[in-house]
């Protein structure tokens, strides 16, 4: 699967809804919406009412706390960031969180959410220690971990504008050790970066970046097919 990324953020909610329809044209399978920083209730919920009466894909909340929770969202990541230094980010938010959830009636996908070298602006956010981009051990580890606290997915996220992807090899050796579907993103712009990811065994790709800045539609529909053909 493909999902698209949309930061309510970085553009007003009626862009954010042009990205997504142009996303649903282009093939993707999902929209996704969240930040790192700046979502609040207000942009939050005028991005995900635009973007529902655009396209008719699953929108699915990508939180970054419970100061802001997507109730017209068609489901929510309940995600633990494995590798913060802060438990805030582990079990903090989620405590705070989850009786709106609950209120809201919001399926969870629960998933654990680990951040690899680079990390960006999220590993600063997350105050996460990061997962050097060799340390393959420590990666197989997480997801292990995901996978025995019962998690629905396990995501290795190298950041938002990261140079490159998560590295395949890293992918190959977590596909190995557990059965979880794997979510990759961060740093994935450019086709050639999409076959190495889903040979190694990424169930789902993610970009976000890349949709930002408008012009973005032959990539993405090249970015999107690479992922379909497996």
């Amino acid at each position: 699967m493909h999902m698209t990324l949309i930061d309510p953020e970085k553009q007003p909610a009626e862009d954010s809804a042009g990205i997504a329809r142009t996303a649903c044209e282009m093939g993707t399978d999902a929209i996704m919406v969240g930040g790192s920083t700046g979502v609040t209730q207000g942009n939050l919920d005028s991005t995900v009412d635009r973007i529902k009466n655009a396209c008719r894909l699953p929108v699915i909340y990508f939180p970054s706390g419970a100061n802001a929770i997507a109730r017209k969202c068609d489901a929510i990541y309940f995600m633990s960031m494995l590798n913060s230094r802060n438990v805030r980010n582990i079990t903090g938010e989620h405590w705070r969180g989850a009786p709106m959830i609950r209120k809201f009636g919001l399926e969870t996908i629960s998933m654990g959410y680990v951040i690899v070298e680079p990390g960006m602006k999220v590993g600063e956010v997350g105050e996460a220690d990061l997962v050097d981009r060799s340390d393959i051990p420590r990666a197989v580890g997480y997801a292990l971990s995901a996978e025995m606290f019962g998690m629905d997915l396990f995501y290795l996220e190298a950041g938002s504008g990261a140079p490159m992807p998560v590295p395949p090899e890293m992918v190959r050796a977590v596909r190995a050790s557990v059965s979880i579907p794997i979510v990759v993103g961060g740093g994935i712009t450019e086709v050639s970066h999409v076959s190495p990811l889903v040979s190694a065994g990424a169930d789902i790709v993610v970009t976000g970046t890349l949709v930002e800045n408008g012009g973005f539609e032959a990539r993405l529909k090249g970015i999107v097919d690479a992922v379909h053909r497996g």
